[in-house]
């Protein structure tokens, strides 16, 4: 019904199936934000695992969905468009992350908690609340390339490419945004509500970024390599900036490890069933 709707509202095609594509994987960032609801003192030791899981999904997804068949299919066996895409992607991330300082700490939430009383929220403070919006900010940015990898997956006009990225890429939104919203009551924010808004905006900006990969890429049908290897590359350099430093500060680096190479299987197994 909701896609038939937006069918006769926008017509059908790459772009709309981009627009459905970015609707999806805000969505799985909404679900992930929402868990606090129910989980409401996730371990470190299980949110390590989980970002883990996550990133090993975007790792497998960038090569299986992206680069891959970025020189494959769009460059005709062609590797420096989607190269170059990747490299732009890393460095673009690597200026951002310049302007959006890191706030690593914040990222499992429980290095600031009060040992004295685990499980209770902690009064608002000036400095986490500072970090957990900088935080916000960072994951924000790092949504960004995902939400255009799918709306790019979309405009190639190749499902079989777009559904198995769309679904890793949810997948890996649902750890990502219970980090959120655990970095948002760790500064003492109302579980209730606050902590929730906070993951679900930063899973917002995906939504109109699929939208624009996807129009620029029919549009513009000669920039499709290009913005598939930067897709890829951004998300490169938020798995290795980002995740696996983070997952691997608290000593729950192996389950975090075993985490990585169960997304790598997981979306492997995607590609595989759904391309």
């Amino acid at each position: 019904m909701v896609v038939g709707q937006l069918a006769q509202w926008f017509g059908s095609g790459p772009v709309v199936d981009g627009l459905l594509g970015g609707v999806f994987i805000a969505a799985c960032n909404l679900l992930g934000a929402s868990l606090v609801f129910v989980w409401r003192d996730p371990s470190e030791r299980a949110l390590d695992a989980a970002l883990g899981f996550a990133a090993g999904v975007m790792l497998a997804a960038s090569f299986t969905s992206l680069i891959i068949p970025g020189i494959e299919t769009y460059s005709n066996g062609n590797p420096v468009p989607v190269l170059l895409g990747v490299v732009l992607g890393a460095l673009f991330l690597d200026q951002s992350d310049a302007l959006v300082p890191h706030a690593h700490y914040l990222l499992t939430g429980r290095r600031r908690r009060d040992a004295a009383n685990p499980g209770t929220d902690l009064p608002v403070n000036d400095e986490r609340l500072a970090g957990v919006v900088l935080f916000i900010l960072a994951i924000t940015l790092h949504n960004m390339p995902e939400g255009l990898a799918v709306g790019v997956g979309f405009g190639s006009g190749d499902p079989s490419t777009a559904i198995p990225l769309m679904v890793a890429i949810g997948i890996q939104n649902i750890p990502e945004g219970l980090a959120v919203s655990v970095a948002a009551i760790n500064a003492g924010l109302d579980r209730r509500f606050y902590a929730a808004f906070a993951g679900i905006r930063s899973g917002l900006v995906e939504i109109p970024l699929a939208l624009l990969g996807a129009y620029a890429v029919q549009t513009v049908s000669v920039l499709l390599p290009y913005a598939m290897g930067f897709a890829a590359g951004a998300m490169l350099f938020v798995i290795s900036d980002e995740i696996v430093p983070e997952t691997h500060t608290g000593g729950y680096e192996r389950v975090a490890t075993l985490g990585t190479i169960l997304g790598v299987v997981v979306m492997l197994y995607l590609d595989i069933s759904l391309g």
